[in-house]
């Protein structure tokens, strides 16, 4: 048995070894990687950086003819068929796999050995169960009253922002960030925190941070009380810091603050699985959860996400300060 969204790179190996597989997927084959993660930004990444190239060809001796305009019609364009042939692919190679039946929509348990899909009772003695994550929605003053953007629906614009604020400086935030400037918004970052990507060493931090502010991003840091607001034009963003202005205009905000495992609507405890306070099911040798015969795999386990190896968070005193952001 195959949990929904799952990769169909584990399903191939299970039908190549001679299992049955039953192969759940609730929306997009292909899951996060292919659809709002990987696929679409890398696509993304690609044109912002022909644009930086463009623009700074003269670094290179290189005197550019015409000034550097980005088309985001036609960049949103490229990404989505890069993500449907990758998506279709993905789809066509599930159902034409032998002793693989796909089924379309959400999944719960009945029970640990059964699953019920729709009309459908699906039984088996091994689940694996892969339903990623989805863009966390922090409870910010102001979020339930103002626009906003995460990294899933950012990637429907097809307009360029004015200016951006970026609220959240992982890898994710970061990454939009500098897309987004090159492509040639006006880019502010917060963050609640004293330093960006602060998983990495503090020299790295302090590379990233200086390889930003070089491309003309805002950075501004230990921001504890974050606030939206509508402004005159637009949105602010209220940060109050220590050491800056208390608020940020812009046209858009982006929430890039973490992720959310898909787990709520599993019914876990129908199959004696329980999460922790933030939704992840705990998983151990193998990424076996507690239950015989069910695995976590991916994002909704909490052991990195999209990285090779899980990661710690460590609590230290540090100033406070708050900020708004003004979205226009």
């Amino acid at each position: 048995m195959w949990g929904r969204a799952g990769r169909p790179s584990l399903a191939g190996r299970l039908t190549a070894a001679g299992w049955t597989v039953a192969f759940v997927e609730r929306k997009l084959f292909g899951g996060t990687c292919v659809n709002t993660g990987c696929t679409p930004t890398k696509a993304l990444v690609a044109s912002a950086h022909a644009a930086h190239l463009n623009r700074s060809a003269e670094d290179f001796g290189v005197a550019p003819s015409i000034a550097v305009t980005v088309d985001m019609r036609r960049v949103k364009r490229r990404m989505q068929d890069i993500v449907a042939k990758s998506r279709d692919s993905v789809e066509r190679s599930l159902r034409g796999m032998d002793r693989c039946t796909v089924y379309q929509g959400t999944a719960h348990f009945v029970s640990a050995t059964e699953l019920q899909v729709g009309p459908d009772i699906l039984k088996a003695p091994h689940i694996f169960l892969n339903v990623g994550a989805r863009p966390t929605i922090p409870k910010l003053p102001g979020v339930d009253t103002v626009p906003y953007l995460t990294s899933s629906t950012i990637l429907a614009l097809g307009t360029l922002p004015p200016s951006l604020v970026v609220v959240g400086v992982s890898y994710v935030g970061l990454e939009f960030a500098q897309m987004y400037r090159r492509f040639g918004s006006d880019v502010t970052v917060v963050e609640r925190g004293t330093r960006l990507v602060a998983h990495e060493d503090e020299d790295v931090s302090r590379a990233v941070r200086e390889i930003l502010e070089a491309e003309g991003i805002r950075v501004r840091l230990n921001a504890e009380c974050i606030s939206l607001i509508h402004g005159g034009d637009g949105l602010v963003v209220g940060v109050s810091c220590i050491d800056d202005e208390q608020e940020v205009e812009a046209s858009h905000v982006l929430l890039a603050m973490g992720h959310t495992p898909n787990t709520d609507d599993l019914r876990l405890e129908a199959a004696g699985i329980s999460v922790d306070e933030d939704g992840y099911i705990p998983v151990y040798d193998r990424l076996c959860t507690a239950v015989p015969g069910i695995w976590a795999l991916g994002d909704c386990n909490g052991r990195g996400g999209f990285t090779h190896l899980p990661t710690t968070t460590s609590k230290s005193s540090r100033p406070t300060c708050s900020i708004t952001i003004r979205v226009k």
